[in-house]
């Protein structure tokens, strides 16, 4: 072989590693995953460029991790927050734009994205570790939505909420599930037909947030939050979240039907047996999480 041949080779390989580095490195820049040692994982978007925009990038990546978190039983709460003074813009409005330039004005990619972002507020839902917000900043449209998505949230007296998307003649629609399904219907249709900004205090009166705190206390709050949680058993806080969520879609009936049921099941596992018994001995309950 030449050494013209070996040269053009290894400057091939040489960009490719140098690809893959830089692949993976923005990949984690937009992205940061913290792992605690007692059970709780904290996922930062860190995308400031964008203002932490759910792009189809952003989106599969948080699909991807939680995914994969949904099947890890160490880990037993998710925290989501995000740097910068933006929690997330909502959907990337330029990556929109260039997809206009398609053949189809748009339209296959419009489909896949919100088929996506779609996938992940209902994997937020469905998967069995609760998922806390930490907002210290505006979420806006999407950004809301995810919000709105997630089991509890707890803000900064600063952050603000909005679904925007009217004032730029693009209704919120898929933000308003999330929304409709977390506020009074008044509300959720006073922010969707303004598009205004609501502050954390209104927020939390009309039930987006849970709490909000002083920006230098949210993050040991959170932290708290989620330290509380994590001491429960996670097969107990499994069965109730999904019961939740389920029960809340049945009529009256078959709610109680359901979560008697429920009941049932988890009397049946070890760790309701255990509890019980620990709370009658006064004693620290020793949790299998089955």
């Amino acid at each position: 072989m030449s050494k013209k041949r070996v040269r053009k080779i290894k400057l091939d390989s040489e960009r490719k590693i140098a690809f893959n580095k830089f692949t993976m490195s923005e990949n984690l820049e937009i992205l940061i995953k913290e792992k605690t040692d007692y059970g709780v994982i904290r996922f930062t978007m860190n995308d400031l460029v964008s203002k932490n925009a759910l792009s189809k990038k952003l989106i599969g990546l948080l699909i991807d991790e939680l995914k994969s978190v949904s099947l890890d039983k160490s880990i037993k709460v998710v925290v989501l927050a995000a740097n910068g003074n933006v929690f997330s813009a909502g959907h990337d409005l330029k990556e929109i734009t260039a997809a206009r330039k398609g053949k189809d004005n748009g339209e296959a990619f419009f489909k896949d994205l919100f088929n996506l972002c779609s996938e992940l507020m209902q994997l937020i839902i469905k998967m069995p570790q609760p998922v806390i917000a930490e907002i210290n900043g505006i979420a806006t449209a999407a950004g809301c939505q995810l919000v709105a998505s997630c089991d509890l949230a707890l803000a900064s007296s600063e952050s603000q909420f909005a679904t925007p998307g009217v004032n730029i003649g693009l209704f919120c629609s898929t933000p308003m599930v999330a929304l409709s399904r977390n506020v009074n219907k008044k509300a959720a249709m006073h922010m969707l037909l303004t598009g205004d900004l609501i502050n954390s205090e209104k927020a939390k009166d009309i039930g987006l947030i849970n709490e909000a705190f002083q920006k230098h206390q949210l993050t040991g709050e959170v932290n708290k939050l989620a330290k509380k949680i994590a001491n429960k058993s996670s097969m107990t806080i499994k069965i109730g979240k999904k019961a939740f969520y389920n029960q809340a879609e049945m009529s009256l009936s078959k709610a109680y039907e359901y979560t008697s049921m429920t009941m049932i099941e988890n009397l049946l596992n070890h760790d309701a047996k255990e509890g019980i018994d620990a709370f009658l001995g006064k004693r620290t309950p020793d949790w299998k999480n089955d």
